[in-house]
């Protein structure tokens, strides 16, 4: 399911999805904070809860600290976060005009609130040197079920190179996900194939992701496509970074030092 979203947010948070709402199949409550500058935003929610800059300038305020966090780009600089658990209050204070994204899910578990720097980040860079780096792409994980456990949810950034693909080869995997996505210039578009069904993604988008559907993408040439990634842990099945099942057709794109055509002539195939 994509939601479309062509106009710039209002001020204030918009949700997208909602847990006891619309597309409460995410099992996650996501949306859109954009503050203009001076602005002072609080939220106390009993929810475990993430805020993830997307652009501007702001101050995070949580228990009795405070950290500063800026960024320019989404596409050339890594993000900064915080993450805080039930019942802690936080607050964002808008030194420029900003954007924010919210991802917000029901967690009992306490655990210490960690703010997230731009040095803090791990940033991949996946396909590169295999298959013609048709599906070379940066991959940014905030945290996982690895780097945060005790946490019900999962946060992460890919920026599509222009014309190339990510979250390939096709996979899927039991939890349900959810991608918003940006481009540079805001005027591009790409493509999000969920199981058999293309759908076009363009700027400020967001992709309702149903468990268990393969959903690779592509990035139209010319055309740098940002998105979001935030997927929900399951009572008795928690997302790792392995946790990515594989089209059996496609599998064979994973092996090492795989060949595809033209290094891999027709005539090879030819019995």
């Amino acid at each position: 399911m994509i939601q479309a979203q062509q106009e710039q947010f209002p001020y204030g948070y918009t949700a997208i999805t909602e847990l006891d709402g619309k597309y409460r199949e995410m099992l996650l409550d996501f949306g859109i904070l954009r503050l203009r500058e001076g602005e002072r935003w609080e939220n106390s929610d009993e929810k475990e809860r993430a805020f993830l800059l997307i652009s501007g300038t702001v101050q995070f305020s949580w228990d009795d600290k405070r950290a500063y966090g800026s960024r320019v780009s989404c596409f050339d600089e890594n993000p900064v976060v915080l993450h805080v658990p039930a019942g802690t209050a936080a607050a964002i204070t808008a030194e420029s005009e900003c954007e924010l994204a919210v991802e917000k899910t029901i967690n009992p578990k306490a655990f210490a609130p960690a703010f997230y720097s731009q040095s803090d980040i791990r940033s991949d860079v996946f396909g590169k040197g295999t298959l013609g780096e048709t599906s070379i792409r940066t991959v940014r994980t905030v945290f996982d079920g690895e780097i945060a456990p005790d946490s019900n949810m999962v946060l992460g950034e890919v920026i599509n190179h222009p014309g190339k693909w990510s979250s390939y080869p096709p996979h899927d995997h039991p939890q349900p996900e959810i991608y918003h996505y940006r481009f540079f210039p805001e005027q591009g578009f790409g493509i999000s194939l969920l199981g058999e069904n293309p759908r076009i993604v363009k700027n400020r988008y967001s992709s309702m992701i149903a468990p268990d559907t393969t959903h690779s993408q592509a990035a139209a040439p010319g055309y740098a496509m940002y998105y979001i990634w935030m997927i929900p842990h399951l009572p008795d099945d928690r997302w790792l970074p392995t946790t990515r099942y594989y089209v059996q057709d496609h599998a064979w794109l994973l092996e090492k030092d795989v060949k595809i055509w033209p290094e891999r002539p027709f005539s090879e195939d030819i019995t």
